[in-house]
């Protein structure tokens, strides 16, 4: 773990939320390969968060649409989206990944920023074909599924960033994460009431739309505001 500032990794961490230690002189990013920025004991995703154009607020539901994502379904920067081979409609879905900074159980939606350490870019590639999959276990879970990077970003106004999701290229997703329905400390305080949130813990907040097919070769860019791109090619599983 380290703390990038521009191309130079300044500082070594222990861990994500650990002591930093100076690096004297300071070392190059490109002479390192970047992996998920995260030891996460467990991955959250929301379904169904951005509000449509015709949204009506008295209809929101109580609590967000929470679901699993397994660790590891986790791909790093660079790394390959992985497409099983019964699997004919995969599905991109760019958005935001919160990243738990201390342990979180029972936290107030107010004191949710405190338990922050950051935001990233993530994918929530989905099986499209497995959609009455009971708990949407291959949907979501699947590995290589959960593309997160490539780094954490702290101190940014996570609730509103832009996300942005592009394929060969080409922009196929865009909006603000103000427009979430359930609103990132919202996220945070409903699943810590009865789930243990751990340093290094990912939520995937919710794709802002539409979802669209992936094929094989294409190359996929998620942006967010003020992280960077995270960049993924879509192999054929080995």
């Amino acid at each position: 773990m380290g703390i990038v500032d521009g191309d130079l990794i300044t500082h070594e961490l222990d861990t994500a939320c650990g002591e930093a230690t100076v690096l004297s002189p300071p070392r190059k990013v490109k002479d390192y390969t970047i992996l998920v920025p995260a030891e996460a004991s467990k991955v959250f995703g929301v379904a169904s968060n951005f509000r449509p154009p015709d949204f009506d607020p008295s209809k929101k539901k109580e609590h967000p649409g929470v679901f699993f994502k397994a660790p590891s379904a986790l791909v790093p920067q660079g790394g390959n989206i992985e497409i099983p081979k019964d699997l004919e409609r995969p599905l991109y879905e760019g958005e935001m990944v919160v990243v738990i900074g201390k342990r979180a159980r029972n936290v107030a939606v107010e004191d949710v920023p405190d338990y922050i350490l950051g935001v990233t870019c993530g994918n929530d590639v989905s099986g499209g074909d497995w959609g009455d999959d009971f708990q949407m276990l291959r949907v979501k879970a699947t590995d290589t599924f959960a593309p997160c990077g490539p780094w954490v970003v702290t101190g940014l106004d996570y609730n509103n960033l832009l996300v942005e999701l592009r394929v060969n290229g080409e922009l196929k997703q865009s909006n603000r994460t103000s427009q979430l329905i359930h609103t990132v400390d919202e996220i945070v305080s409903f699943i810590s009431q009865n789930i243990t949130l751990e340093p290094g813990d990912l939520i995937y907040t919710g794709t802002p739309g539409p979802i669209g097919k992936l094929e094989i070769g294409d190359v996929t860019e998620v942006k967010v505001e003020g992280v960077g791109v995270l960049k993924n090619t879509v192999v054929p599983e080995p």
